[in-house]
């Protein structure tokens, strides 16, 4: 009788052990780390790259230029540019520890910061990243909402006449984007969002363009707005101090245009595994900041020569809301479609977080843990998640209602930029580099690194003076939920 139970246990699990076959076809879709195969390429990281990097910061970089001037806006732009992609090649060479080609996966800027360095260091990492994440959506919601209220206005003007009022509330807009990033924050992870990286990236690129050539017809058709080698004039613009704080705020709001540190390992987790991660990193940087640099010099320098010294905080809305109406219409659409996508690329890291911290804690609930297979017609199926439906919604709900109590742009920007450039653009990763390649303490190389941090965390100081005295300017006049022209 045992025999006989024996042989037949035997049979029934011949039959249902998976073959030869199924065990390759597995194989061929899982990666080296048990996960499911990574399929990214430079394409699509370099897409993730420009909507992260060509985001709402384009906007402001006429003001900043004119406020720094010809001699000093451009210079520091390209120092920023410069700063940003060498720090990134630094940061794409520590995804994988100990060896960069070899070694074992680290799937956040966290697990990067944990394998290297340790310590305390990871906590600061996890405040000033995930910090910057948060704050990086609420300036998107503001700014999506402005370019909404801007089609609104443009078609006002068109309609009744450039001398009507056309006051506009932000909030139901910041209100209708919300809606919108609770359903495209059912998106699972950041595999799934190349789709949505590479529409909002051709959105960049086609408002941009836009401003571009408006800033260009404008000069071209004879407007002679007064410029400065050293931008704004003290006496005649602004006051001595008033040209330090905005020369210090304008910093700052270079530095948020290029902010993209903060999500870098979680896009190089994207890569599929040959070319190697670093190699393909290094060449989807190389093009996302190229890319990005030409076009925020291009739109900094036209948009200044366009307006001059009273260059507005958002160059798009100071050709007027006129004519052609129907094409800055076009260009705010743009921006709204964009900042769409990029408040996904950045939330997504945050949402990551969040749910592999509450399934290690909770993994027998089944309310976190528990998918529902759900057929959507032409989608196939969907797995849906209790918690991961209740805890987005909330986030972006919570981060509309801030963006609502306070609308305030400009110094917004500089305010996050100022604030994550250092740690998470310069320290973190040049700290990382050294400890990877066990560079020899006070040699050349380790020198002029360290000198090039502490000179980073000078100008990020400075910036953030300069966006938090803004900022205390603003909230003075200020009145909550009240509507804003």
């Amino acid at each position: 009788m045992a025999t006989e139970m024996q042989h037949n246990h035997s049979i029934f699990m011949q039959q249902q052990a998976p073959g030869p076959l199924e065990i390759a076809d597995f194989r061929k879709n899982i990666d080296d780390d048990g996960r499911p195969k990574r399929t990214g390429t430079v394409l699509t990281a370099s897409a993730h790259i420009i909507t992260a990097v060509i985001g709402s910061g384009v906007l402001s970089l006429a003001w900043a230029i004119a406020q720094l001037g010809w001699v000093a806006g451009p210079a520091v732009l390209l120092a920023f540019s410069f700063i940003t992609y060498f720090t990134s090649t630094l940061l794409a060479d520590s995804y994988r520890s100990p060896d960069p080609v070899t070694g074992s996966r680290n799937y956040t800027y966290m697990d990067v910061v944990r394998a290297h360095l340790g310590g305390f260091k990871v906590q600061l990492c996890g405040i000033a990243q995930y910090g910057n994440l948060i704050g990086v959506t609420i300036g998107y919601t503001i700014t999506a909402s402005i370019s909404m209220v801007a089609v609104k206005r443009s078609n006002c003007f068109h309609k009744q006449g450039h001398d009507a009022e056309c006051s506009i509330s932000n909030y139901p807009f910041m209100a209708i984007f919300a809606i919108i990033q609770i359903i495209l924050s059912q998106i699972p992870n950041f595999h799934k969002l190349s789709w949505l990286s590479i529409l909002a990236a051709v959105m960049s690129f086609a408002y941009s363009s836009i401003g571009l050539g408006l800033a260009i017809a404008k000069v071209a058709g004879g407007a002679h707005a007064t410029t400065n080698l050293t931008g704004v004039r003290v006496g005649v613009e602004v006051t001595g101090a008033e040209k330090v704080w905005k020369s210090f705020q304008a910093i700052g709001d270079i530095a948020f245009a290029y902010a993209y540190s903060t999500v870098l390992i979680e896009i190089q987790d994207t890569l599929r595994s040959h070319p190697p991660e670093n190699k393909a990193m290094k060449k989807a940087s190389l093009v996302g900041v190229s890319a990005t640099t030409l076009f925020y010099v291009s739109c900094g320098c036209f948009g200044y020569a366009a307006f001059g010294n009273k260059a507005p905080g958002n160059f798009l809305t100071g050709f007027g809301f006129y004519e052609p109406y129907w094409l800055i219409d076009l260009a705010n659409v743009c921006i709204a479609v964009h900042l769409i996508g990029a408040y996904q690329v950045f939330c997504q890291p945050i949402f990551g977080f969040v749910e592999s911290r509450a399934q290690k804690h909770w993994p027998e609930s089944e309310f976190i843990t528990r998918e529902y297979a759900i057929r959507i017609p032409f989608y196939g199926s969907y797995y849906l998640n209790i918690f991961r439906l209740v805890w987005r919604t909330v986030y972006v709900i919570v981060t509309a209602v801030v963006a609502m109590i306070f609308p305030f742009f400009n110094d917004f920007l500089g305010l996050i930029g100022a604030a994550s450039f250092y740690p998470l653009t310069v320290y973190f990763p040049i700290e990382i580099h050294i400890a990877q390649s066990r560079m020899p303490k006070y040699s050349l190389t380790w020198t002029w690194l360290k000198v090039l941090s502490w000179v980073c965390l000078v100008v990020s100081l400075v910036a953030a003076v300069g966006s938090i005295q803004g900022l205390a300017q603003d909230l003075k006049t200020y009145k909550p939920f009240k509507t804003l022209n």
